[in-house]
């Protein structure tokens, strides 16, 4: 079993993957609505959304689509994408990059269980914990 996080956007799904596969690395595929065969019965602001992301990492999988315009929509809560890495630089470098634009909840630091520890929410509300174990390297 793999378990995998699948977030929702309200129309900004593509802007953020495109955002994500910067800062993460990865193979990036998108797949909007307007690539699906029925696309020509949906409204023109549907067309424009995107159906199912996918980005890629060396097994690991982060998946997205847009809600159906109209839908309501009260952003992700209750969850964070959580980023295991190997190095202080490499906290630092996804901590600055994943952070711009968005708000901190906790800065990059050390904590009891861990050498490098943050909480942030990106500028597209998505919220993330990066984590750097006792036995990451400088």
């Amino acid at each position: 079993m793999k378990i995998h996080a699948y977030l929702i956007f309200d129309g900004q799904c593509a802007e953020a993957f495109k955002f994500y596969a910067e800062q993460l690395g990865g193979q990036l595929q998108v797949l909007p609505f307007a690539d699906h065969p029925e696309c020509g019965e949906m409204p023109p602001e549907q067309r424009e959304r995107t159906l199912h992301a996918c980005l890629s990492r060396d097994g690991e999988l982060l998946m997205g689509s847009d809600t159906m315009p109209g839908q309501p929509y009260e952003g992700i809560k209750g969850c964070h994408v959580s980023l295991q890495v190997d190095s202080i630089k490499e906290a630092e470098r996804l901590f600055a990059g994943l952070s711009a634009g968005g708000q901190v909840q906790m800065p990059l630091q050390r904590t009891f269980w861990a050498e490098g520890f943050a909480m942030l929410s990106d500028r597209f509300g998505v919220p993330w914990m990066i984590n750097c174990s006792g036995d990451c390297q400088s």
